[in-house]
């Protein structure tokens, strides 16, 4: 049990190793990467989601889920009906050499029938930090894709009801 609080820790300061200023993607592609759901399906995103709107909720620090959690119950609250994703996203090596521990720590904190839903992004995690920015790390970022892939709606600043307001918006236009 130590030993697994100590990664933790170390993955917690490593997430963000690199600093990247924040980016506003909306009306970008978002970038072709590959992930692995929680089932170990390999998945290509945006490319899996094509031909309907995705809402990516995507964390790059544990602390992220906090956040992640609030945008899950408003949209459950608000009857809110798109297909939602949430996007760990873990840049570096030493992420990627316990990629199992990390894996197996979130499937058992998660239901079984929530894992297809949750698809960890390694290889590819600095590329996106690096498109969406990582500033405020325990931030969310909430990214709406179009059919396209197209990204119609980002939010990075932390949950609020105003932000859940105008993404139900943008996505009643969708």
């Amino acid at each position: 049990m130590r030993c697994l609080l100590i990664l933790v820790f170390a993955v917690n300061l490593i997430g963000c190793s690199v600093s990247y200023q924040n980016n506003d993607v909306t009306g970008k592609n978002f970038p072709a990467v590959s992930g692995e759901n929680l089932e170990k399906t390999l998945v290509t995103i945006p490319q899996a989601f094509s031909g309907q709107p995705a809402l990516l909720l995507v964390g790059y620090k544990q602390d992220a889920q906090f956040d992640i959690d609030r945008w899950l119950i408003g949209l459950d609250m608000t009857q809110t009906t798109v297909a939602v994703y949430e996007i760990p996203t873990i840049a570096g090596m030493f992420p990627r050499m316990f990629r199992t521990v990390i894996d197996n720590g979130m499937r058992a904190g998660i239901p079984k029938e929530l894992w297809r839903g949750v698809i960890t992004v390694y290889q590819d995690g600095e590329r996106v930090q690096a498109f969406t920015g990582n500033t405020n790390p325990n931030n969310a970022r909430v990214l709406l894709l179009d059919s396209t892939g197209k990204i119609v709606y980002f939010y990075d600043r932390g949950f609020s009801v105003n932000a859940l307001n105008e993404l139900r918006l943008v996505l009643n236009k969708e």
